[in-house]
């Protein structure tokens, strides 16, 4: 049986993406299988550009249920994010629930502001296995 995927998201209070902004409801499209998903996905974020407060998410059944989160990160070789830079190490931390997994985001990102090459993202268990770490 293949997963059913979501687009989740719309526009959020900041630019932590973890609560919608006040007078809008998070929105949601699909089903969908994994492809659909991403021409959806395409399609929203290319429409909403220019505006910072907004994002949209793809989840499957199984990751819009989860409640175990981990951040991951830290020094990237370059932009492209997906190099860590030589001689370090990709951090992962947790797990958490979804709140203290914003915060611990949240203290990383506050401490690494500066660095253009440091990068952390919010995952589920389920992203995580699927990551090649």
């Amino acid at each position: 049986m293949s997963k059913i995927y979501y687009v989740v998201g719309g526009e959020y209070a900041d630019t932590s993406f973890s609560i919608i902004a006040p007078g809008h409801s998070e929105e949601r499209f699909g089903p969908f299988g994994e492809h659909e998903a991403h021409i959806c996905w395409r399609a929203l974020t290319g429409k909403t550009v220019d505006n910072a407060m907004v994002r949209y998410f793809i989840r499957s059944n199984e990751e819009a249920s989860s409640d175990t989160w981990y951040v991951i990160g830290g020094e990237y070789a370059d932009t492209g994010f997906q190099t860590i830079a030589p001689g370090k190490k990709k951090d992962i931390l947790g797990p958490y629930n979804r709140q203290d997994a914003l915060n611990k985001w949240r203290e990383l990102t506050g401490k690494t502001v500066d660095s253009a090459l440091t990068r952390y993202d919010l995952c589920t268990k389920e992203e995580l296995a699927r990551r090649d770490l």
